[in-house]
């Protein structure tokens, strides 16, 4: 595996040989040490991000294009060893890092990669006897920081638009989870993009992160992570006034109504909490269920849970893997107790497994837990296998649950009625709603929040016009214009 900076085309150590252990979260073993980059390694990635703008800016659309489809084609063809790489680094279970992590990366790259020459301009209609045409043009080096819970993935979201669109980049992915990143660095390489197009710094958000949003030399930082640095990314980047994109925290509302459809709600509800241990922006990590069907879903969606196999996450037959960190092992626990502090009631877990093969991993069990909308535990993001559970009386009142949280992400909702599908859609507070399904995406579909779940957008067209200015261009072509001054 790939354990070192990838800048200007070549893996090379740090400046100065730090390194950073890259631990195995299901047992905490070591899998290796990567290079640590600090502010003088990101500069030297800036620098040759800026060489290689030119050239690439340049290439027909179309040849961007095919680079990416072949990069597609090599991130299918190593499937398995990047799903490997994947889940000894993350704990996704191997059948998800295999058949979801892997298969939407390549989808990624593939939509933009045809994407990339047929993103076009526009020709407004102005006065008589001009033309005037909009091109959208790259902003440039573009700096990405990728998070720790779909490294892999986000990796894609991220470089698919900016790379199709003629920008050049500088991606720090986390150093916690650094690893499939650094091999997707090493195909594009393998695929023929040129040097320079696609450098990996591999650092701390305190300092190559910093760095990275501070730098005079980037056009754009794109930023996915929790809500409390995203605003420090913001006021690093005010030196040059550079573009910001921010995919920040998440409380997801996931509201069953007395007409749904009880089974589907409940899986599908638990694939909205349990999927990657709860470890995404948009889970919906918030039940909120109407009280005349409260008790016959809660029976069926604590027993699924319950039922829910937690392993080794290279076990083909585990469901559910360990959390990425201790650290962030025990910030999830400490919610069980504030939950329990503010009155709340422990249905199911809330506790690491008592299964000895696991207990020196980061695993804690499928949580439910009955709370107050208003609670900590229903308000603040906890990012785990946790999901609180909140009754409700009628619409107005769901509706009023749904938007009490500061942040606008994710949501879904379940009925049979199509009236109020599309009423509760319009009217939820959110960046994507899910009538009778959750956490359903596709490259095609443009994925951001609002509040304090940020703003811009990953994939679809909006991704592309994220990473494109609009170039507003004017030509007389038969226009008498009489001069402005009368001599």
């Amino acid at each position: 595996m790939r354990n070192q900076l990838f800048i200007d085309g070549k893996f090379v150590d740090a400046l100065d040989g730090a390194t950073i252990e890259v631990l195995n979260p299901h047992d905490n073993s070591l899998i290796t040490r990567v290079a640590e980059a600090k502010a003088a390694d990101v500069d030297l990635a800036v620098d040759a991000a800026a060489r290689a703008f030119p050239r690439w800016s340049a290439m027909a659309a179309a040849d961007r294009g095919r680079l990416l489809l072949k990069l597609a084609d090599r991130i299918e063809e190593e499937a398995d060893e990047l799903a490997l790489l994947e889940a000894i680094d993350t704990g996704h279970p191997i059948r998800d890092a295999r058949n979801i992590d892997v298969m939407r990366t390549a989808a990624c790259y593939r939509y933009f990669g045809g994407m990339a020459d047929k993103f076009q301009g526009s020709v407004i209609p102005v006065e008589a006897g001009f033309l005037n045409y909009v091109q959208r043009v790259p902003i440039g080096v573009v700096g990405q920081i990728v998070p720790w819970n779909f490294p892999l993935m986000f990796t894609g979201w991220k470089l698919g638009p900016a790379l199709a669109a003629g920008n050049t980049v500088v991606i720090k992915p986390s150093e916690i989870t650094p690893l499939s990143t650094l091999r997707i660095a090493e195909l594009t390489a393998e695929v023929g993009f040129p040097a320079g197009v696609v450098n990996v710094v591999v650092g701390y958000g305190e300092t190559a992160g910093q760095h990275l949003a501070e730098h005079p030399g980037v056009g754009k930082i794109s930023f996915t992570g929790s809500t409390a640095i995203g605003r420090r990314v913001v006021e690093a980047s005010k030196g040059n006034l550079k573009r910001v994109q921010l995919e920040l925290g998440g409380k997801g509302a996931n509201i069953v109504f007395e007409d749904a459809n009880i089974k589907a709600a409940v899986n599908g509800s638990a694939w909205a909490i349990f999927h990657n241990q709860g470890q995404a922006c948009i889970a919906g990590s918030r039940l909120i269920i109407h009280e005349r069907v409260a008790d016959e879903f809660l029976d069926q969606f604590i027993g699924l849970a319950a039922s829910i196999r937690l392993g080794d996450p290279l076990n083909p037959e585990t469901e559910m893997g360990p959390l990425t960190s201790t650290i962030h092992r025990d910030r999830v626990l400490s919610y069980v107790e504030i939950a329990r502090e503010e009155g709340g009631e422990v249905l199911l877990g809330g506790k690491a497994p008592s299964d000895p093969a696991l207990a020196k991993g980061c695993y804690v069990e499928p949580t439910i837990v009955r709370a107050k909308a208003s609670d900590r535990a229903a308000q603040e993001e906890v990012f785990g296998p946790f999901v609180t559970v909140t009754t409700f009386k009628d619409d107005a009142e769901a509706l009023a649950i749904a938007n009490c949280t500061e942040y606008g992400l994710g949501s879904g909702l379940w009925t049979s009625n199509l009236s109020r599908a599309h009423s509760m859609a319009a009217s939820i507070r959110a960046g994507m709603v899910w009538v009778n399904s959750y956490k359903r995406v596709n490259p095609g579909s443009p994925f951001g929040g609002t509040g304090q779940s940020g703003y811009g957008r990953e994939m679809g067209f909006e991704a592309m016009n994220d990473y494109t200015e609009a170039k507003s261009i004017w030509v007389n072509v038969d226009a008498q214009v009489p001069p402005h001054f009368q001599r």
